[in-house]
């Protein structure tokens, strides 16, 4: 098996008292996509920030390409940042120039066709999902070995996800690896491997089907759903509608039923999705949070 191109050991990081990121293990490999889920908060880009060595470990280890994060190291990544790192007051054109320069490539670097026609116009000026497409070109323009994207898809349109991660394909199926956060759980079944973080740690990680694994959730079928909604909702279940239907992750059709009370409703039991299954992780790390 190839080396790992960026690993995490045991790695924390500490702002006085506060936690952000607490003994996380990761490592990336050469085609890999491995997707970093977690709600806001959870520590997904303060990890990735000192993957790239932006910031300092407090403790544990974080090597790139076999040795700590430096500036010959991030040479060899591409790194889409949640602000997409572009300058607003600069062409794309421009701004792909600027890269190139600071890569060593010179700064003949022409647009390609899909963005051609927005080369006279201001970054700050086009839709966003045009933005996202120059932030990809730019960062896929040096041929990085590491590609590192922090919601790279976020606030942009179906369409527009789908031709994205068309890319992040292309570049793993060329042998980079991939580090990608996102809310989405649909792009995360487009990942190789998974990690789950809440509250700073990895609470779980594999592939999508070994984490949700053999994970249930209570399927409700009543006659009236707002009433089953609202009994569910006092008793403290938290409650998802899907059409017509209610879903109660995390909680036997027993305990569902009982929680109904006289409410007319047919129970059963399904296979939790991944959504539902990351709703439980993040509820179980948010509990254990609190009794800590």
């Amino acid at each position: 098996m190839s080396e790992p191109l960026a690993e995490c050991v045991a790695v924390s990081r500490r702002f006085g008292h506060f936690v952000a990121v607490d003994g996380v293990d990761l490592s990336l490999r050469p085609g890999e996509v491995v997707g970093l889920l977690g709600a806001n908060g959870a520590g997904k880009t303060t990890l990735i920030r000192m993957l790239l060595g932006l910031l300092p470990a407090s403790s544990g280890q974080v090597r790139l390409f076999g040795g700590p994060p430096s500036r010959q190291a991030r040479r060899r990544i591409g790194y889409v940042p949640q602000s997409l790192g572009l300058y607003d007051d600069l062409t794309p054109a421009e701004n792909l120039a600027f890269s190139a320069a600071v890569f060593g490539g010179g700064t003949e670097a022409g647009l390609p066709e899909s963005l051609q026609p927005y080369g006279r116009v201001l970054v700050g000026d086009l839709p966003l999902g045009v933005q996202r497409r120059v932030a990809f070109t730019e960062a896929l323009r040096h041929q990085p070995d590491l590609l590192i994207l922090d919601e790279p898809t976020s606030g942009v349109d179906p369409l527009a996800r789908a031709r994205l991660w068309e890319t992040i394909a292309d570049a793993a199926g060329a042998g980079s690896g991939v580090l990608v956060t996102t809310h989405y759980m649909d792009e995360a079944g487009e990942c190789g491997r998974l990690v789950i973080m809440a509250n700073g740690r990895v609470v779980a990680a594999g592939t999508a089907g070994e984490i949700t694994g053999d994970a249930r959730v209570s399927v409700v079928e009543p006659d009236a759903w707002a009433v089953a909604f609202g009994a569910l909702e006092a008793a403290g279940l938290r409650t998802a509608l899907a059409g017509r239907t209610l879903r109660v992750p995390g909680v036997s059709a027993a305990d569902v039923q009982r929680a109904l009370g006289p409410v007319s409703a047919r129970v059963s039991e399904a296979p939790a999705t991944l959504e539902e299954r990351f709703f439980q992780l993040t509820v179980a790390a948010d509990q254990a949070e609190g009794a800590r």
